[in-house]
């Protein structure tokens, strides 16, 4: 990858990040692992965050403040859902703050967090767990590409 390329549409990028709550959470990091490695625009980023990379080279290494908005928005009560306590298995632990991984009639894979738990129902709420939280996203641009995306891309 070349080292003078600099962020823009398109560009393949390989990174070191880490996502911060206001509070000090890390709510992600690719520190201990594999840089992230993607291409701008592929879905691999939400919009908010990829916007603030660009104009970054390989080399840049900062801490942006992104505020919801820009980042995983808005918790949305329509998607909070009350689901029958029976359609969960006895043995799964329904507690506050669990989160458990469903199935949608697609076939796709969503994430809910259990909200409230009654004798009746489960209420849960399907909005992306960061929904709401302003967050810092400090990183460290390791290279930079502009090599226009092939087909298989």
């Amino acid at each position: 990858m070349n080292a003078a390329a600099v962020i823009g549409p398109d560009s393949e990028v390989v990174m070191h990040f880490t996502l911060t709550l206001k509070d000090g959470t890390v709510a992600e990091s690719s520190r201990e692992g594999e840089p992230l490695e993607f291409r701008m625009g592929d879905g691999t980023l939400v919009a908010g965050l990829e916007r603030v990379l660009y104009g970054l080279y390989s080399g840049s290494a900062q801490t942006l403040e992104i505020e919801p908005q820009d980042a995983f928005g808005f918790s949305d009560p329509a998607n909070v859902h009350a689901l029958s306590i029976h359609d969960f298995s006895q043995d799964m632990p329904l507690e506050a703050g669990v989160i458990i991984n469903f199935t949608t009639p697609t076939g796709d894979e969503t994430p809910g967090t259990v909200v409230e738990v009654d004798d009746e129902q489960v209420l849960v709420d399907f909005n992306h767990p960061l929904c709401g939280h302003t967050i810092y996203l400090a990183v460290e641009i390791l290279a930079v590409s502009n090599t226009p995306a092939t087909a298989e891309e």
